[in-house]
């Protein structure tokens, strides 16, 4: 009932991922340099070293292809030798590791660019991979699967990996090496769903009525809502939705309440953002596609609705809003400010009497 009062739309929200540095170092992992591919013309006693070899030879080794045997060149193998003559180690085409480069956590990032085609391969690949991480004492692994490579999900499952997550172009598998349990981080947990209070002069709401609802819901009056998209801001998001469904340009004022909620959409948790907006425009514009109808409503008449009045967290929103609008009340204001923990900009959302309206409590 709360859910379906504040927006349906609310629950499809873009997630939020976890805050630890493991979840965000993992996934950042991707947009580093990935290194020299394996390659039969790579040769370095002290340079270069193929990227199969970063962990596991040292620095005076020379790859050289073998050739005193037809079936050893069928197969493409290659010697690595160690020059002081240690050692040796054959590898063959489906017996080399999968091109990777390492996390900060000890992990393994495995390149989704260069992975093979052939299913066949892949498996066999992917077995002495895993063979040889354990052996460098790897701990978690992330494998992006692009859609092009949908075929090697299965045989991926088949050696152990589990989902994590998927999105329109791939789908993300992980491997927990160590006999313990995961400290990989798991897939977002929320959806983030934003909702925008415009009120006009003449203490008029901007109200909508949704094309697609609930029957139980049906001929409600409601707020305009939607979702966060990724990489956008809670406050620029609500002027977008309200613009985008009612036509109607507004300006951000603060978030005035949210909303926590859980098992909500697809088991997921929920929080909604409820914002007030200064209207900067009053025409009506309504998006045909998700929106019946759209209007100013006096704040009266909307309070009086009766899934409205009935409905005890719905209310308690309102009470602040109109608390906001007699000056009873201060919400939270985004402020731009750069940590160092990551040198990124954040918004940092609080009460800051200095900077917001000079009307408002505490002044």
């Amino acid at each position: 009932m709360e859910l379906k009062l504040l927006g349906s739309k609310s629950v499809s929200a873009s997630g939020i991922t976890h805050n630890g540095g493991t979840y965000s170092s993992s996934f950042s992992s991707f947009r580093h340099g990935l290194g020299d591919r394996f390659s039969p013309q790579l040769c370095s006693c002290r340079g270069a070293i193929p990227r199969v070899s970063v962990s596991s030879i040292s620095d005076n080794t020379c790859l050289s292809k073998k050739s005193t045997a037809s079936n050893d060149q069928q197969n493409n193998v290659y010697r690595i030798n160690e020059v002081n003559g240690a050692s040796s180690t054959l590898f063959s085409r489906n017996t080399r590791v999968l091109d990777f480069f390492s996390d900060e956590y000890d992990g393994v990032v495995v390149d989704p660019k260069r992975l093979p085609d052939d299913p066949s391969t892949f498996a066999s690949i992917l077995r002495f991979s895993l063979t040889h991480w354990r052996g460098m004492q790897k701990k978690g692994i992330w494998l992006k699967l692009p859609m092009k490579h949908a075929e090697l999900v299965p045989i991926a499952v088949k050696e152990g990996f589990q989902y994590h997550h998927a999105e329109p172009g791939y789908v993300m598998l992980t491997y927990w090496i160590p006999d313990a349990p995961s400290l990989l981080p798991g897939n977002a947990t929320h959806h983030v769903g934003v909702g925008g209070f415009v009120i006009n002069e003449n203490d008029e709401v901007l109200v909508v009525q949704e094309k697609y609802c609930n029957p139980a819901f049906a001929g409600l009056w409601k707020l305009p809502t939607g979702f966060i998209v990724e990489s956008e801001e809670i406050f620029k998001g609500a002027v977008r939705e309200v613009k985008e469904e009612t036509g109607v340009d507004a300006e951000f004022v603060e978030v005035i309440a949210f909303r926590h909620a859980h098992n909500v959409a697809f088991e997921k948790s929920d929080l909604f953002f409820v914002c007030m907006l200064k209207p900067l425009t009053t025409e009506i514009k309504v998006d045909d596609l998700e929106i019946q109808a759209a209007k100013w409503m006096p704040l009266t008449e909307f309070v009086e609705q009766p899934l409205i009045r009935g409905d005890s967290m719905f209310k308690k929103i309102i009470d602040i809003c109109i608390d906001r609008l007699r000056k009873l009340y201060c919400g939270l204001y985004p402020h731009q400010l750069v940590s160092k923990f990551d040198g990124q900009t954040s918004s940092l959302y609080y009460n800051d009497s200095n900077s917001q309206d000079i009307n408002c409590i505490g002044n």
